[in-house]
């Protein structure tokens, strides 16, 4: 079953223009548009607007770019002042067009800021053992935070946190930095890690 995998976005300038431009697409096209839509004669092309833009959608990259050729004719036909882009792809795994910029993800944004997304939290037997653990971290890669008997490692993803957590006996928690942010936008400050 073919899908609005692909489209075709055309801006309009002014509004009014554009409403006109649909209906002409809605009730007949130009000579020239009609024999440059003869190619897509057989398809289903869906069109819908958002106040002056316009999106053509097709099911395929070939129909989205002879649609983009119709409406370019059109327009210049009638002498509207467009802007229309290439043919886009969607991507579903992304939940995106692939014109978009990706969607950084709260973790991309904490990490960015320098902390961690996850963090693990271990409670040793004694100071010793604690610092024995963080250097033992520490030549794996890790950057532990040690106070006295306790540690708090950063990790990047859930996943990697919850292994750690689980060779380690420890706990894992949402990074510090975003529980820091969401207490400040509550008016909460609690600048304390509890083990």
């Amino acid at each position: 079953m073919a899908g609005d995998d692909w489209r075709v976005r055309v801006e309009v300038e002014g509004d009014d223009e554009a409403r006109g431009f649909m209906e002409r697409l809605r009730h007949g096209i130009g000579q020239e548009a009609k024999e440059l839509a003869d190619a897509l004669r057989d398809e289903h092309l869906v069109v819908s607007a958002d106040g002056n833009e316009l999106f053509v959608y097709a099911g395929s990259p070939a129909q989205a770019e002879q649609a983009r050729k119709v409406i370019e004719a059109e327009s210049q036909e009638h002498g509207l002042v467009t802007t229309v882009s290439g043919v886009e792809h969607w991507l579903a795994a992304e939940d995106r067009w692939d014109n978009e910029p990706r969607d950084d993800t709260w973790e991309d944004e904490i990490e960015a800021q320098g902390f961690a997304a996850w963090e693990v939290r271990v409670t040793c037997a004694s100071h010793d053992e604690a610092e024995a653990l963080a250097e033992r971290l520490e030549a794996e890669g890790y950057a532990p935070v040690r106070r006295w008997r306790y540690l708090v490692i950063g990790c990047d993803t859930e996943e990697d946190a919850r292994a750690l957590a689980e060779r380690l006996h420890g706990e894992v928690e949402v990074g510090g930095a975003l529980v820091w942010n969401e207490l400040l936008d509550s008016n909460v400050v609690r600048p304390f890690t509890i083990f």
